[in-house]
């Protein structure tokens, strides 16, 4: 398999980058690029980035490579990375960082991955579990709304098979979950 080589001298890097994604930059400075974050993500094989290659990019302060990246966004937070990683670094909590930086910055290839987050807390904030029917609508409204028509196809299909159930989404009133997303914003400090 050919390795891409970045000419580091053409890309524009800010060494402060791994100071501003983490409080203490040396944790992530000690990275020795083992593979072993990789090797554990079940989501790496289809990420645009592996996490040792992101890892190593962060470290060189390519700051606009990695938030461009969609390898953050299919994290799940699984800690599998972090358990395993030698030298002890947080790469859950910095993919976390990582996904926040985007957010603020509105990178482009944020958009969607912010739709489905958005549409996917909304629904679970109200009934405690996923709705299916309700999730599409509200992912779809959030984004870009005549995408629908290239998975109406796959959902008629699964309605045939009785996978998902045709139903009205409620898309205004209280959840059931309220107080507890409400709380959790108050004990991270965003509320």
């Amino acid at each position: 398999m050919p390795t891409e080589v970045i000419n580091l001298t053409a890309v524009k890097r800010d060494p402060n980058f791994v100071d501003r994604l983490s409080p203490d930059g040396d944790l992530l400075r000690r990275c020795i690029q083992c593979g072993t974050c990789t090797a554990s993500c079940p989501a790496a094989p289809a990420m645009d980035l592996t996490p040792r290659r992101m890892w190593r990019m962060v470290q060189l302060g390519m700051e606009e490579e990695v938030l461009r990246s969609k390898a953050i966004w299919l994290c799940s937070i699984c800690y599998q990375c972090q358990v395993r990683c030698p030298r002890g670094i947080p790469l859950t909590e910095t993919i976390t960082r990582l996904k926040e930086m985007a957010l603020a910055r509105e990178v482009a290839a944020s958009r969607e991955s912010v739709a489905f987050y958005k549409a996917f807390t909304d629904v679970v904030r109200r009934y405690g579990r996923m709705r299916e029917m309700e999730f599409m609508v509200r992912y779809f409204l959030r984004g870009n709304p005549l995408s629908a028509f290239g998975f109406a196809g796959l959902g008629l299909t699964l309605m045939s098979r009785g996978k998902v159930r045709p139903e009205m989404p409620k898309l205004g009133g209280e959840g059931r979950f309220d107080k507890l997303f409400e709380r959790v914003a108050e004990l991270e400090g965003l509320k």
